[in-house]
């Protein structure tokens, strides 16, 4: 088991894991359409994205979450 302390880092890996998984795959079959390699071309998309995703979702989250949090009328 991966200890408490790595919470905010597990969340930004698995969450940005999952969304540019999504987003990767959707703006590759926009932009080629369902050609014979589509999966392999999204694959290296994803893996791309992913990087760059993680890292900015475990930086901005403090941000975003401060400001969610005042948008609705909670205390920061």
């Amino acid at each position: 088991m991966i200890p408490k302390r790595f919470q905010p880092v597990v969340f930004a890996i698995l969450l940005s894991g999952m969304m540019s998984f999504v987003v990767s795959g959707i703006a590759t079959v926009r932009s080629i359409g369902f050609v014979p390699d589509v999966l392999l071309i999204w694959m290296n998309n994803w893996s791309m994205s992913w990087a760059v995703a993680a890292p900015t979702a475990y930086f901005l989250a403090p941000f975003v979450r401060r400001w969610s949090l005042k948008l609705t009328g909670q205390d920061a």
